[in-house]
């Protein structure tokens, strides 16, 4: 099964990069999101979005995921941002004291366009698409 995390467009300079998580984001699957995420915030100055919108289940291993992506986002001078729509994921990172932690978004932006159509893996996984930058 071919996994790829590598955009093969270039992104618009400061455009974000929208990772869209589906499935179970827990600890059986935190070492696969990882490997699939770190690729994204290992660049200078990374912007990245996760959308979690289609995640249907959140454990403590999911929460080491955002974080170590934020950490890592931060390292190399960038950030990370969160589109959650269930509340119970607030509930959840406000219970372990990180609301205030991530940028938490109602929504991925309208302009992301697809830029890694490979497939995921059963069970859970995401894609990664790159918002075009915002038009002034």
């Amino acid at each position: 099964m071919r996994q790829s995390t590598t955009p093969r467009r270039e992104r618009p300079t400061g455009a974000p990069i929208v990772v869209t998580l589906f499935g179970e984001l827990d600890y059986p699957s935190a070492a696969r999101t990882n490997r699939r995420l770190d690729p994204v915030t290992a660049g200078d100055r990374p912007h990245m979005i996760l959308d979690l919108s289609r995640v249907d289940f959140l454990d403590c291993g999911g929460i080491g995921v955002l974080c170590r992506a934020r950490r890592r986002a931060r390292a190399h001078g960038g950030r990370l941002s969160l589109v959650i729509t269930d509340p119970r994921f607030l509930r959840t990172l406000d219970a372990v004291g990180l609301t205030g932690s991530f940028d938490i978004l109602g929504a991925a932006p309208d302009t992301a366009r697809p830029v890694d159509d490979g497939p995921c893996p059963p069970g859970g996984g995401g894609s990664i698409t790159s918002a075009a930058a915002p038009r002034s």
